[in-house]
Formats: structure tokens, sequence, C-alpha cells
């Protein structure tokens, strides 16, 4: 499960930022989670409160916000909304459409004390 190591990930992230700070305890964290990232968001969470354990974030709340995937097909010239990697072109139904977001994973921000 991937979703664990991405989880320690944040944890690194998260700790490292808020003690740069001087700053005692992480009280929510905002994830930026792209459709087509490969991420289950629900198996992220889960995983985030067991790394979250013992931590700064321990009683962080999350906040897990989609972004939706979008790409540029290269037959129709036309940016579209993608459901899934490799579909086909929602617009013209050709390929490939090259995906410009919705492929990333990011800390969007935090809230400490």
């Amino acid at each position: 499960m991937h979703e664990m190591s991405l989880a320690e990930s944040v944890l690194q992230i998260v700790e490292g930022a808020a003690l740069d700070q001087g700053l005692q305890r992480v009280t929510e964290v905002r994830l930026e989670i792209g459709t087509l990232s490969g991420v289950e968001p629900e198996a992220l969470r889960q995983c985030l409160e067991i790394v979250f354990k013992g931590s700064l974030a321990e009683a962080a709340r999350v906040e897990l916000i989609e972004i939706v995937g979008k790409g540029w097909c290269l037959s129709c010239q036309t940016e579209v909304t993608l459901q899934a990697l490799y579909d086909p072109c929602p617009q013209c139904g050709k390929h490939p459409v090259q995906v410009t977001g919705g492929s990333e994973m990011r800390v969007k921000d935090l809230l400490a004390e």
C-alpha cells in the first residue's frame, strides 16, 4: 500500500514545517490530491491517522481537496476533463491526451500553534 509511504512523507513535511517555525502542535493539514494521482483518498486518510499518532500532528484535522484531472487533446486541440489516465478525449474520442493537471498530490497548507 503506497498510501502508507505517502502518509509518512506528509508527516515529515508537516513536522519539518512546524519545527522550522518553532510551533508545538499542528491542528489542521490540507492536502490536494489529483484524481489521476493513483492515490486512494480514504486509504491515505487512514494511514495519516496511524502515522500522526505520537507526532505534532496527532490531533490534526485532515482535509483532502480533490483536484480534477485535466488534459490537452493533441487531436482536437482542446482542454478536457479526464476521469482516468489514458482515457481517450471525451470530445473527439481520440488519443493521445496529454495530462495537464490532476496527477499531483501535495501539502497545500497547515495550521499550527
